[in-house]
């Protein structure tokens, strides 16, 4: 298959992708619906990228007033950069972007849906990136703002997953070296995020 047509199906593979982790800090815990449940599956994708060797991203939105990303997700693998720019492509990360230029999918997750997550997918879409928007690692204050968010993203051209179809998309085979490590992260379901009330 060709690249072109990989990208065009979405195709995930390792050493074509980066995970971007947006904005979980430690201010918006009591405001965003279901953190608790979102932290829990960011730090399983987290966890992913550091068995997968995948570049970990994350930022962090004005973390003087904000605070830094929530202890419960561990970010010492990734590079960190503030901000306040609502969109995750600020300059210094689209550096690091140069510097893995055969990288051309994106994993996001983070908060909020229909901000900083949104905002980011337009910006790498534009770029010409593929982006996954993981639908079980992203929320909002308000559920009606999350929802719409992931529509309009899907209909940008965004792929809109969850973290257990990235997992085994990314692993591809149960030969995969790193299987059991990979299947230590998904043996248990993510937690319910309230997604399910939309249908």
């Amino acid at each position: 298959m060709t690249s072109l047509a990989a990208r065009s199906l979405g195709r995930l593979a390792a050493n074509r992708s980066f995970f971007f982790l947006c904005d979980m800090q430690e201010k918006f815990q009591p405001t965003i619906k279901y953190f608790p449940e979102i932290a829990a599956v960011a730090q399983r994708l987290v966890s992913a990228a550091k068995v997968l060797e995948i570049p970990l991203i994350a930022t962090e939105q004005y973390p003087k007033g904000l605070g830094h990303t929530v202890p419960e997700i561990d970010v010492s693998t990734a590079k960190v950069f503030p901000k306040t720019l609502f969109s995750m492509v600020i300059p210094a990360v689209e550096e690091e972007l140069k510097k893995e230029a055969n990288r051309k999918s994106v994993v996001l997750f983070g908060i909020e849906t229909q901000v900083c997550i949104q905002q980011t997918t337009l910006d790498l879409l534009d770029r010409g990136f593929d982006v996954h928007v993981v639908a079980d690692a992203c929320s909002s204050r308000s559920q009606v703002d999350r929802m719409f968010a992931l529509e309009r993203m899907r209909s940008a051209g965004a792929f809109i997953t969850t973290s257990e179809s990235v997992i085994f998309e990314l692993m591809g085979d149960s030969k995969h070296p790193k299987f059991k490590d990979l299947q230590k992260l998904v043996v248990t379901s993510a937690p319910d995020s309230g997604l399910l009330t939309k249908l």
